[in-house]
């Protein structure tokens, strides 16, 4: 029988044909350039925070992504037609920073109320206080945040007489600098109905004096009784103050903030901002749980938020939640294992029941949910540690990055665990400036042996921990340069203490930078889209006026930044940048 080859012949004929026609486009593909970048970054110091490729010289932008980083014939290939153009004149690019622990709201509005920060005197004080009142006689309370312990010293605390003398006629109401203790004036106390029959409230003290009446200093809950009767700002009032902080945030070079309390309420406003495109700060934003523990409103309020903000969303995300274990060291609140030096009837107290406490923590680790827990003193470190291990044991979980914020002493033995456990350790540089404060009350109310392990990061790190870095805004400035300077040196701008204060938990450059870059994604769940400077990532990155790898460590909180971008946008230049041309560059203008 003879086969039909002519028909298979011309068949097969047919199919390469066809096969070559299709591959053609894809050929064409192969050799077609990429699409032109819309900005690149040229003549730099770019330091990536990449282990692959620390360092580099330029970076190209296409949509709100890093397309390359490498040298500048490689980036300049991708110039086009309409791609911007920031010559950086040589300077140092570094990733943007995270601030992994703050209080967004609240620091906002301080920025419209009285600023105490850098007050050290009772004369100052009444200064600023009279000043704000006399220029703001319509408002019906005087309210401010920033003072410290030690300006009232011996006891640490102020008097409402002191108020009394300036502004007898309307409330003042008054936070100090950490947020665990507040003060009030005589109108303020009698408007919260404060008076000597007044109980105490759960995890708050009244301060009184010899007669039982109070003296205008409230310890951490207690200061709910007078901030409960202050005016509640409007939404237009809080949208404003929002701007603010936002605007204050890109200019110290800010790009992501991680909100451990009072800013989930007002998730609304965050995403009205965006809608408005205001937006040009990314945010993470936890519920805060108080105790005794979750209930079907708040579980209810924690879903919703996580389906409406969820990791997909670059610019506002849910699903993490809050809590605190205890108080500060210099009101005696931390609870700590061994009672106080300085004074032995107190040790702190726990502000959960543990059993509760762990339980919760475990529904939530089941949950998925990421978990911030607030402890400063060693006895709480511990119950965080050890509630993050029995969830890990109950629900098989791994990786599930739960974190300790602040961890201000340890005992020796629990600081190779949150290596171990896989605990982040979220801790805030600029609250270990070793000032009156930190020396003089801090150190004195723990005693010599716990203060010397005082913000133990470099110890924690070399055990195998992952260090993240914030503030805690308004405790202290959102401003991150101090912060860097603080953990390089462990010394004041002064350079005091001449030795450092425990000077053997000093990072190196490297290591603080990672913690407000890389680690402090990684502390996010999101290091595969942020916090180091590589192709695929998000374009947030800042440049800065001096090279931090070129200056002494000590000249380092003078740090300005001159241009921010988040999301391949400029969202701040600074008015010391000169370079018109860039301007134009930069902002579209002509």
């Amino acid at each position: 029988m003879r086969l039909p080859q002519p028909r298979l012949g011309i068949a097969l004929l047919l199919v390469s044909l066809f096969s070559i026609l299709f591959s053609i486009p894809s050929l064409m593909a192969l050799d077609a350039p990429p699409p032109p970048a819309d900005m690149i970054v040229t003549n730099a110091r770019v330091y990536t925070v990449n282990p692959q490729q620390k360092w580099a010289e330029a970076i190209a932008v296409r949509g709100d992504k890093i397309v390359a980083v490498g040298d500048r014939k490689q980036v300049e290939a991708l110039r086009g037609p309409a791609t911007k153009e920031i010559d950086a004149q040589g300077r140092l690019l570094l990733p943007g920073f995270t601030d992994c622990h703050i209080h967004f709201m609240d620091g906002s509005l301080g920025l419209t109320r009285v600023d105490l920060n850098g007050a050290t005197t009772v004369a100052e004080i009444q200064k600023r206080v009279k000043a704000y009142a006399d220029a703001h006689l319509t408002e019906p309370w005087i309210q401010g945040m920033g003072w410290t312990y030690p300006t009232f010293a011996p006891s640490g605390l102020p008097t409402k007489k002191i108020l009394d003398d300036i502004v007898p006629d309307r409330p003042v109401y008054l936070i100090a600098f950490d947020g665990h203790s507040s003060w009030a004036n005589s109108r303020a106390l009698a408007m919260a109905g404060i008076d000597r029959n007044t109980p105490d409230p759960p995890n708050g003290k009244i301060v009184r004096d010899e007669n039982g009446d109070a003296t205008g200093a409230l310890k951490e809950a207690a200061g709910d009784l007078v901030g409960s009767k202050t005016p509640v700002p409007t939404r237009a009032e809080r949208l404003e103050a929002l701007r603010k902080g936002i605007h204050e945030a890109n200019r110290v070079g800010l790009t992501r903030v991680h909100s451990a309390g009072q800013d989930f309420e007002y998730l609304d406003l965050y995403n009205e901002l965006r809608n408005r495109g205001e937006l040009t700060l990314r945010f993470y934003i936890a519920y805060f749980l108080d105790p005794p523990g979750l209930t079907p409103q708040s579980n209810a309020l924690i879903d919703n938020a996580r389906r409406q903000y969820s990791p997909n969303d670059d610019w506002i995300e849910g699903g993490v939640v809050k809590t605190m274990l205890d108080g500060v060291v210099e009101a005696h609140t931390a609870a700590m294992l061994e009672p106080y030096t300085d004074d032995p009837t107190q040790s702190g107290k726990l502000f959960w029941d543990p059993d509760k406490y762990k339980a919760t923590i475990a529904n939530l680790d089941a949950r998925g949910l990421q978990i911030f827990t607030h402890a400063i003193g060693d006895k709480a470190v511990r119950l965080a540690l050890d509630a993050y291990q029995n969830a890990a044991a109950v629900n098989h979980t791994k990786d599930a990055r739960p974190r300790i914020e602040h961890i201000e002493t340890i005992t020796a033995e629990d600081i190779d665990r949150f290596g171990k456990l896989g605990v982040i350790a979220s801790m805030q540089p600029l609250h270990s400036y070793p000032d009156d404060d930190t020396l003089g009350i801090w150190a004195r109310n723990i005693g010599p042996e716990r203060a010397s392990r005082a913000w133990v990061w470099r110890s924690i790190q070399a055990k195998g921990g992952a260090l993240a870095f914030g503030s805690d805004w308004p405790v202290v400035t959102l401003n991150p340069w101090p912060g860097v300077q603080t953990a390089l040196t462990r010394q004041t701008s002064e350079g005091n203490p001449p030795g450092g204060f425990v000077p053997q938990q000093r990072l190196s450059l490297e290591d603080t930078i990672r913690g407000y870059t890389l680690g402090a994604a990684f502390a996010g769940r999101r290091e595969k889209t942020e916090g180091s400077l590589e192709p695929g990532k998000l374009a947030d990155f800042i440049l800065l006026d001096r090279d931090l790898f070129k200056i002494e460590p000590s000249e380092i909180d003078k740090t300005e930044v001159l241009i921010t971008v988040v999301g391949g946008k400029v969202v701040y230049q600074s008015p010391n940048w000169k370079d018109a041309a860039l301007a134009d560059k930069t902002t579209g203008k002509k």
